[in-house]
Parts: structure tokens; sequence; C-alpha cells
């Protein structure tokens, strides 16, 4: 909201020598973020001039040229006629003009400086209203002060800054939605008051009083609106004034011309112009119809199948069903309610009478218009945070005044008022709240004085009061409203800034801690996270791999997907990683290691419809549940992908590129961190080489999930690097299994025995599950167990391969004996033997 400061002196007393910032800073105490401040954008010298000549010269280009000579007495320091070059022809010799010297500056930045052109050396330059930021004057062209400042008296030289009120500030500040009300100079001068303490004027009670009272002697009108989702009525008031015999070729006056352009708005046409004007003035959106364009009564209804409606800006719209309308005896649409008026019934060149419309509507359904329509107009804006019900009266007297005034219209003498308006809101208010919420020592008589400051009635009964909030603050319908309004008036710079304590025995959840640590791993070790949108597109399920019998080719669908292309929720977080890794690879990224977090959804083969309920109602406790009961599992998972080199080239030699055994490591890690054996064993699943996957178990045999390198046709198909290694794990698995108390093992003095053994196994068994059997035979004083050789070849046999273990044993109590440990490396490799069909190398 762009707030004039010459304007809001109208209704609120400002002191001399008040500059734009003292007020930008005064509203920004009582909660009215300053945007910037705007004027006095034109430096140096800007001067009346009087023309004493207009030679006309025409060009080689077809144009005409006039070389003037102009008289801006001592201003350019000679007293002699300045020559200036000027394309324009709406002046002549006589005129008075405002003329900008070298070393001026215009709004954008627009230097002026002496300069050769056309023949001649033009000094300077003669302006036109919108170099300068003005509205235009009606003719197009250069300024004629004499015609904009009939009566002024003008001398060559003269400063043009303050004579056109160049000089003026405008302050633009940040309306919240909950203070519709400071989309006005009214309100806004309001809240400096609040701020200064400064008297301020409301030009409403005046307006409203010398409004005609008897409200059935006007145009007609009939309001069926109810709605059928909200059950209330979508227009509270309506109400309408009748101006005849108006002179649509009037101009709008040069300070309505100004004060609108200063608000940012472009002057139109007289009439339009003035409905602008008194929305920006008192904050009531209002609309004009030529009268003569509509025959029957004004009815105010919904919106019927199939209608449609040519708008102001030309745009034929179809309406839905809650759009509330403005029609012509019930059957003509003149325009959306409080959002555009239809084009049939515009002002136009030939309009002679009007109806002036001033009404209320019900913020929601403005809203909801507004943005079905995808038309946020200047009335929308108001009438969605909220519209002073008793403005309407007052709005339109005060156009009536202005186009009598200006246009020469003469008003009727009748006036219609219809509508059920809304019932006050009391709210019975605890005087001692404040003080409890803010933690400020407020007193009763503080808090009653500050509510009333703010238009509220209060009655006050001991420590209690009953409040009713001003028209103008439909946002006030709670006691901690009240109390937001106490601070805000008494000053936020009054409450201390004080830093909570958090109360002892609380934090991060052990969920929480588990991730961050995993998260906090997983950074350690070269990768990094990233974050992709959780909608996939079905093709990208296709190219992994993942066919139809796959639980993950289940995915649920997007009712109203951000992209018709992405219309499933994720059952993996693979597309998503993955394609973040082609995008880096494809920027020329080569080294890469990354992870993601999230959730996914698995549903259980299940179709479960969920209930809707309308908009603001709680569901019963029966319907949650039928609602939560139809959201599939949504279980937390862990992805990570890497490709390019883990050890990097350098000078010390060759790397070492990402393989299958950094996804290993990866799972050794997380298991450690968790206080968990994980367990791999080969495996196959889509969309990893079936030959480089294992599966993850937990204790207990639970899956965890699966790592390995990508199958080639999937890297091909996703335009990936060859070989690149990923992974996916179910955290919300491993969280469970890693539950209950981990307790640390002794640390044992006494020295470490080692024994190898080398045994010979099918080429079709698990490293993993040999490991396992010479664990659980060795017994309890095995401290370690790790594959440090693996041989295939003719030594060992066709279909055959030899793993060479390291024992490591250790007793918590003594020194091993040699026949201890020879005793305990003989009972692991006898169950090695008996679970896997190993046989002893050598022996």
């Amino acid at each position: 909201m762009r707030v004039p400061v010459e304007w809001l002196r109208e209704y609120v007393e400002i002191a001399p020598g008040t500059t734009g910032a003292d007020i930008a800073a005064a509203l920004v105490r009582v909660g009215l973020e300053e945007e910037g401040l705007h004027g006095a954008d034109i430096t140096g010298p800007l001067v009346v001039g009087r023309v004493i000549s207009a030679d006309p010269e025409p060009q080689k280009n077809g144009k005409t040229i006039n070389w003037c000579q102009v008289d801006v007495g001592d201003a350019n320091g000679t007293g002699e006629p300045q020559g200036i070059v000027c394309g324009a022809h709406n002046f002549a010799a006589g005129d008075w003009v405002v003329c900008v010297l070298p070393g001026g500056v215009l709004p954008g930045d627009f230097h002026i400086a002496a300069r050769k052109t056309y023949g001649h050396v033009s000094a300077g330059m003669i302006c036109a209203a919108d170099e300068l930021g003005l509205p235009d004057d009606g003719s197009g062209g250069i300024i004629r002060l004499a015609e904009l400042l009939p009566g002024a008296e003008l001398v060559p030289g003269q400063d043009a800054v303050a004579l056109l009120g160049l000089d003026r500030e405008t302050v633009e500040i940040n309306v919240t939605p909950d203070r519709g009300y400071c989309f006005s100079l009214r309100g806004v001068a309001r809240e400096y008051s609040h701020a200064t303490g400064a008297v301020f004027t409301d030009p409403v009670p005046a307006l409203a009083q010398r409004a005609p009272h008897d409200a059935d002697t006007g145009f007609a009108v009939r309001l069926d609106d109810r709605s059928p989702l909200r059950g209330q009525a979508g227009c509270r008031r309506y109400v309408t004034r009748t101006v005849r015999g108006i002179d649509q070729g009037a101009p709008t006056p040069a300070w309505m011309a100004t004060r609108l352009t200063e608000a940012g708005m472009r002057p139109i046409s007289l009439t339009v112009d003035i409905s602008n004007y008194v929305m920006l003035a008192l904050g009531q959106p209002t609309h004009t119809f030529d009268l003569a364009t509509i025959s029957g009564p004004i009815v105010v209804r919904r919106a019927a199948a199939g209608e449609t409606l040519k708008t102001l800006d030309d745009q034929e719209r179809s309406l839905f069903g809650e759009d509330l309308l403005i029609t012509d005896g019930g059957d003509r649409v003149l325009g959306i309610a409080g959002v555009m008026g239809g084009a049939d019934t515009e002002i136009s060149g030939t309009t002679t009478d009007v109806l002036i419309e001033a009404a209320n509507f019900d913020p929601v359904s403005i809203a909801r218009s507004a943005r079905r329509h995808k038309l946020p107009s200047e009335a929308a804006r108001r009438f969605e945070r909220g519209v002073d019900i008793d403005l309407a009266p007052a709005a339109a007297q005060l156009i009536v005044d202005l186009l009598v005034e200006y246009a020469g219209g003469v008003a009727d003498d009748g006036a219609t008022d219809v509508g059920d308006g809304l019932p006050p809101v009391t709210i019975d208010f605890d005087l001692t709240l404040p003080t409890r919420l803010v933690g400020v020592a407020y007193d009763e008589e503080q808090v009653v004085d500050v509510l009333r400051q703010i238009g509220c009635a209060v009655e006050v009964s001991g420590t209690r009061a009953s409040v009713v909030p001003p028209t103008w603050r439909p946002d006030l319908t709670t006691g901690p409203d009240l109390v937001e309004e106490v601070a805000r008036i008494h000053g936020y710079d009054a409450i201390p800034s004080v830093v909570p304590r958090p109360p002892g025995g609380r934090g991060l959840t052990r969920s929480q801690q588990t991730r961050r640590t995993i998260a906090d791993l997983l950074a350690g070790r070269g990768l990094q996270e990233t974050w992709s949108a959780p909608f996939v597109n079905p093709q990208v399920l296709q190219r992994l791999g993942i066919d139809d019998a796959d639980p993950r080719s289940r995915a649920v669908k997007i009712a109203n997907p951000l992209s018709q292309e992405a219309d499933l929720f994720r059952t993996t977080l693979l597309p998503g990683l993955l394609d973040t890794l082609r995008r880096n690879v494809s920027r020329g990224a080569r080294d890469l290691a990354l992870f993601e977090v999230g959730l996914v959804a698995l549903p259980d083969g299940q179709r479960r419809k969920a209930p809707t309920e309308p908009p603001g109602v709680r569901p019963d406790d029966a319907t949650l549940a039928q609602i939560r009961a139809a959201v599939p599992p949504q279980p937390r998972q862990l992805a990570f992908a890497l490709t390019g080199e883990r050890d990097r080239t350098a000078w010390w030699g060759p790397g070492r590129g990402a393989d299958w055994t950094d996804a290993l490591e990866i799972v050794r890690d997380l298991g450690q961190a968790l206080g968990l054996t994980l367990t791999t064993a080969a495996d196959e699943r889509a969309p990893f080489h079936p030959g480089r996957c294992a599966v993850v178990t937990v204790p207990g045999g639970g899956i965890a999930g699966w790592v390995g390198e990508v199958h080639p046709k999937v890297c091909e198909a996703l335009e990936l690097p060859a070989r690149t290694v990923a992974g996916e794990l179910d955290l919300d698995v491993l969280l469970a299994a890693s539950e209950g108390d981990t307790v640390s093992a002794p640390v044992s003095t006494y020295p470490m025995a080692s024994s190898d053994v080398a045994l010979v196994v099918d080429e079709t068994v698990p490293a993993a599950r040999v490991e396992a059997a010479l664990r659980a035979g060795a017994g309890d004083d095995l401290e370690a167990a790790a594959l440090f050789d693996l041989y295939s070849g003719e030594q060992v046999g066709a279909g055959k391969k030899s793993l060479a273990y390291r024992l490591q044993f250790r007793a918590p109590d003594r020194t091993l004996t040699t026949t201890e440990v020879n005793a305990a490396r003989d009972r692991a490799v006898a169950r090695a033997e008996q679970e896997t069909g190993a046989s002893q190398r050598g022996a």
C-alpha cells in the first residue's frame, strides 16, 4: 500500500518537518512494516520557463522539430534565453512550460546534459508530464502551466519542483492479512495516530450523516446469495445511489490524478478515477454501472451451471457454482461480485447516468472467486481481508459528492440499503490476560484505554470486561487477539527479550538421534546429502527394471500433481537420487557420493478410500480413523549412490573407482554406529546387477535393504556412468533392530592370538555364510574374523573357490594357550564344514 504523505495529512495531524522516513518509523512501531520510500526523485535545476520562440524545422527523416528560445531567468547563470530542441508540438511562443537544465536528473536516473542534436546544441529539455512522473494533464504532450495551474503567479526561473509538488514523498507499507483496514488512507492515518498520539479525523461519520437514510427509495436490489457450501450470506450489505447527467468529457482534477499516481494507480477517466480515489481513501471498493444498460432490479446470487461473463479485461470467463454474481433481474450477469465487473455495463464515453454500488461481501467467497479466475484485483484484495460493513453508505456519498462537483451530475434523492449485516462480536475478556501472556505488567486501566483507543466498546466489571470490537476490525474475535492489540499499541519495544530455558529431560527422540547419527556418519565418509521431490514418472520405475509383480510398482497416484509427468508418489528413493546424480554428472562432476533420507509410500495391495469432509469442519474420531487407515504405510528409508573415484588419482599414483565393496563398507559402518551386526549375502533385486547385489539383514533375519552395482541396462536407460554403485536401506527396520540398551564388552588386557584358515567351498556359497559358521563354531573367545584372500583356479578345481580367514582370539581373564587356540580354530572349521560343505585347503 502506497501512502502519499500530503494525502495522509488530510486525515491526521502531521507536524511540520516530518519526513516520510519519520512516518514510516512511526508506522513500524504499530506493526506496519516499511516497504520503501518514494518521491523526491528529481534533482538539479527544474524551473519555470516562458517560451520566447518556437521555430519549426523539418528534418530529412520526415520529422519536424522545434528550435526554441526559452526565458528561464537567472536559473542558467547568465539570464540569456536557453536554446532547447523539442519534438512536441502542443505549445507555442508565450506558453509557460517546465524546463530541466543541464545537470538535472529526472525519474529513472535520466541525466540531462547539453548535447548537439538536429544541428543545434540543446541545453536542456522542455518537459512532458510523464517525464516528471506526473499524470497526463490531458494534452498528451508538453506541460502548459497556465492551464495546469490557472491563476498561479509564474516567474521565469522559478523552482518548478515545489510548484508542481514533486518534492512530495510517498511511504510504501506492507499490510498483513489481518489488517485489511490499512489498505486505505483512513486506516493508515488511524494507525499513525496510535503510534504518535496525533489527532485523527475520521471522514466517515460526516459522510454517513449526509447520506439518505431511506433504505428502499433507490434502485431495486434483491439478495439471493446463500452459499450451499458455507451456509452464509455472500452479500452482507448492498448500497446503491444514482447520479444523472454527468459529463464524461470532464477531466479528472489535477490534485486527484496526482494522488492516484502517487498511490500507484493510473488515472483513466473521471468516473473510474473517483471510484478508485474513494477506495484508496476509505478502503471501500465500489463499482459504477452505466444505468442505461440495466433494465431490471439488481439481483445478487450464485452462478448457475454453464454461465459465462466477459469481464472488463475483455476475457470470456466460465463461472463456477460458488461465484457470487451481480445480475440484471437475475438473468444477465453484470459482474463477479467484489472481483471484477462485466464489459456490457462499463462506463463509456456516452454514459450520462451512473448507478453506484457500495457493498460488503463475504471475504472467503471473494477470495475463492479471485483465485479461481486468477483475478487479484484491488477490490478483491480488500474484500478478502474484510471491509468495514459501516463504510458502504459513506463511500457511496463521497462518490456522489465528487461526481456532482466535478462531472456536473445531479444526485437522486433516493438510496437503496439492503442486507442482514453482521451480528456484533462480544468478547468476554480477562483484563489480566495481557500481563500473563506477554510478560509485561499492564494495569487494568492501561488495557481498557488501549482497547477504547482502537475503537472497541468496553464495559468493565471487576477484572473482566465485555468488549465489542469496531466494525473495521473483523479480525478481533478472541481474547488473545485483544492481547496482541494491547502489546502492539503499548509498544513491542517495551517487551523484554528473554531467552526461554528448555525444560530438563527433553530433547531429540531416539529416532531423531539415530537419523542424525547416520547422517553425520555418511557425511564423515564423504557423502553429500540431497533432497528430491517425492513424485515420480511411471516410466522411471520401468527404466529401473521394476516389473508389475514387484510391490514397488503399486505406487499411489496423486489426484492433483504438481506435474502431470510425475503423478506417482515414490515407492523407492532411488529414482530421485539417481536423477540428481545424473544431473550433476551432466554438468561436469565426475566423482560423486550422495545420500538421501526420506519417506516412501508402499501400498499393501488393498485400496481403501478415504472419506471427504467439508472444509473448516473437524471430522469425528471414526472418520479420522478411516482417513488414517486409508493412508498406505510410509517407511523412512536411506538411499546412497556412488560414482567416479573413491580414492583420488594424484601424484602418489592411480586412484580407485567406487565399486560394490564401498557399498558393503557403508553397511558395515552403519551397523557399527547402531550397535548391530548386519549380514550381507548375494541376492537379486532391481535395479542392481544380479551378480553384484547383496541383501542386508539384521539380527533375527529381518531384511533391511539391498546394495550393489546398478545394472548396466539401468545405467544406460537413466544416462548414468557405468558401474554406478547404489543402495537402499529401511531405517525403520534398522531402528527397531537397534532398540534396547547396548552393553559394551569389557576390554581385555591379555594378549591376542591369531590363526589363519583357508576353506574351499562351492562358488555359489556366500562368504558371509562361511564367516557366520566360523563365528558360531569358534566360541566366545573369538574376537574377530576377517576375510583376507579369495582365490579360484586350477589349484582348487572347477566350480570351487578358496576363502582365507584370519581368526583372532582373546580371553577376558587369562592368556590363551596354543592348545586352546587350536581347539577353537578346529571347532570353527568343523562347524563351517558341517554347515557349508567347506573343506580345509591343503588338509
